[in-house]
């Protein structure tokens, strides 16, 4: 019986730590990302993209002329003139709250939304670098409806 509770412990243990691993190496991977843009970007930070009900970290880049989120399974970017609206909210678009230390930027492009969450600090950097914009016309906040 005890070779059985201290295998599960074991177990237990072990994926723990797998999990909190893996973790460590994600941040890691979106840190080079980040440093790969920095050179040639206006603005590098972290955020967590939103698809549904998952939050996928990932590095975000603003240049010129283009907007880039990506991290080891996605390279993903818009052309800034592709970007029909930019709006940064409290809440994601289902209406689902976000913590605190949080704020959320909004994109739309074509009909589609993309969503990431970014801790407040910089949120203010990409608002100052890619204001609130609705269909062309400048905004100063946007909220969700």
């Amino acid at each position: 019986m005890l070779e059985v509770a201290a295998t599960v412990a074991g177990v237990v243990v072990v994926a723990v730590l797998t999990v909190w691993y893996l973790r460590l190496r994600q941040r890691d991977i979106i840190g080079a990302l980040l440093d790969k843009r920095r050179g040639t970007s206006k603005l590098v930070t972290r955020a967590d993209f939103v698809e549904g009900a998952e939050q996928i970290p990932v590095a975000l880049a603003l240049t010129e002329d283009t907007f880039y989120y990506e991290n080891l399974d996605m390279e993903a970017s818009f052309e800034l003139g592709r970007i029909d609206e930019v709006e940064y909210d409290d809440e994601l678009v289902t209406g689902r709250t976000i913590d605190d230390a949080c704020r959320v930027m909004r994109m739309r492009s074509h009909g589609a939304a993309f969503e990431f969450v970014l801790d407040k600090a910089d949120c203010a950097k990409w608002m100052a670098a890619l204001p609130a914009k609705t269909f062309g016309n400048v905004a100063t906040t946007a909220h969700a409806v």
